[in-house]
């Protein structure tokens, strides 16, 4: 009998056991971002799940199988500014979980499970995609080469130019703010994100040069969303960029760590361990971001080969050639980590036919560092510099046919110091007088609210020229 109910009892523990094993992941929590042409919703899980997803019609919906799994909580998003009306879910079995979304158009589903990492647990993310109807319309421009150009398909759509100044058009910057969405990038003590304070420092940066004829810069993201590394050097190609600048505020392993730095292609690997390192950790971030797998490079022909490889060649010189002038000018306003342009192989600088440099304006992880990041003061006085930079550059490098290329052959384009330290007894309008600019013109490059100034400030100088025209 004592062994009867051993067996039961064993019998028992055993069935429990094979029950709870299926049950025992759990759908904890999910989370949404929205993009200009998707909604993605990424479900936090305690384990591996098998699902599958399809769609109904009349009305729309997504319906999502998760097996062995449970709901651990209700499940609660904003679907504002999205095609979710709602999010429903149930057991089907004790084992299966179903989610519905309610939709209020038709979308495209994509996918797919992700792994843990230093930053998450198991994932499960859903992407609805946009019918070209619905996506939000881009205002493409050209796209010019600085550099020799490798072949382009011949699918690119037709365009018009944007009208400027004499006919000349507009050099064009695309500025792209690091990580977003699912990847938030290195993260402060006090919880800082990296993924809101570059974007924050991107947009300052944009609306600096927006304010200079003859510039204008593009965002490849304007939100708190997640785009593929490959992807943000596509959107720079359709903008039709000049100048590529990926912007990060990243962390190392040790807290002491300090200073931005100014990073450049490596076509023979990181100068440096600090720049292998911040390397590596920024082409993982597909891996947080769930790109999946990204075709580096396509184009094996002869010919195509050595194409890549003079304009690769180019890009890179005038890479370092910008990011020293950057590099320069950001001195002037934080301390540095390195003194001169570092070179590592971060995969959205792998743009042949774009010059492109990636600026770390410091460490998040350094308590002192994150808390000037994060102040609107300091984010400004950064874009001033790396706006300083790039000027700079262009001034002596426009590319053909741009207006500031008309600027410097007409001999418009007033050379001299392009910033200024506000000495004791100063006004802004003795400063004006000296560079022969409007005060308005000083005004609105350094965005001042009022004329005030503070000994020791920096100010941007406005060429002659340029500031004439404001």
């Amino acid at each position: 009998m004592r062994i009867r109910a051993l067996v039961a009892v064993v019998g028992l523990l055993l069935t429990t056991v094979t029950v709870n094993a299926f049950a025992v992941t759990q759908v904890k929590s999910v989370r949404l971002w929205r993009a200009p042409d998707n909604t993605r919703l990424v479900f936090d899980l305690s384990g591996p799940v098998q699902h599958s997803v399809f769609t109904l019609t009349a009305p729309d919906r997504l319906v999502i199988d998760i097996n062995g799994a449970t709901l651990a909580a209700p499940l609660s998003v904003s679907t504002s500014n999205t095609p979710i009306t709602s999010v429903r879910s149930a057991q089907r079995t004790p084992t299966d979980l179903r989610v519905v979304i309610d939709l209020s158009k038709s979308v495209t589903p994509k996918s797919f499970t992700l792994a843990p990492n230093a930053q998450y647990g198991n994932r499960l993310v859903v992407d609805l995609f946009d019918s070209e109807a619905d996506a939000a319309p881009s205002a493409p421009t050209p796209p010019v080469a600085t550099t020799p150009a490798v072949p382009v398909t011949p699918a690119q759509p037709a365009i018009k130019l944007t009208p400027v100044p004499n006919g000349k058009r507009d050099i064009v910057i695309a500025i792209d703010a690091g990580h977003g969405g699912e990847d938030p990038g290195a993260s402060g003590s006090r919880g800082q994100h990296e993924k809101d304070i570059v974007l924050q420092i991107a947009k300052e940066l944009q609306r600096q040069i927006n304010t200079e004829k003859g510039f204008r810069a593009e965002l490849t993201r304007t939100g708190d969303y997640f785009i593929p590394l490959r992807k943000r050097t596509e959107i720079a190609r359709k903008k039709g960029a000049d100048l590529f600048i990926s912007i990060h505020a990243d962390a190392a392993p040790s807290t002491a760590a300090f200073g931005a730095s100014v990073f450049a292609l490596s076509d023979r690997g990181a100068t440096s361990e600090t720049a292998r390192w911040l390397a590596d950790s920024e082409n993982r971030s597909d891996l947080i971001g769930g790109a999946g797998n990204v075709s580096l490079d396509d184009k094996d022909r002869m010919l195509a080969g050595v194409l890549l490889d003079l304009s690769m060649t180019a890009s890179l010189s005038s890479s370092l050639n910008v990011g020293q002038k950057v590099l320069g000018n950001i001195g002037r306003v934080t301390s540095l980590h390195k003194r001169r342009v570092e070179q590592a192989g971060f995969m959205v600088l792998k743009s042949p036919d774009i010059p492109s440099i990636l600026v770390e304006t410091g460490f998040i992880s350094n308590a002192n560092e994150a808390s000037k990041l994060a102040t609107a003061s300091h984010q400004q006085a950064l874009a001033r510099s790396i706006h300083s930079g790039v000027r700079q550059f262009f001034q002596q490098n426009p590319p053909p046919g741009t207006y500031v290329a008309w600027l410097r052959d007409s001999g418009k384009i007033a050379q001299g110091p392009r910033e200024h330290t506000v000495r004791p007894g100063e006004t802004l309008a003795m400063i004006a007088v000296r560079y022969q600019v409007s005060v308005a013109s000083v005004r609105s490059t350094n965005n001042l609210k009022t004329d005030e100034l503070k000994v020791g400030q920096q100010l941007d100088i406005p060429s002659t020229a340029l500031a004439a025209q404001q």
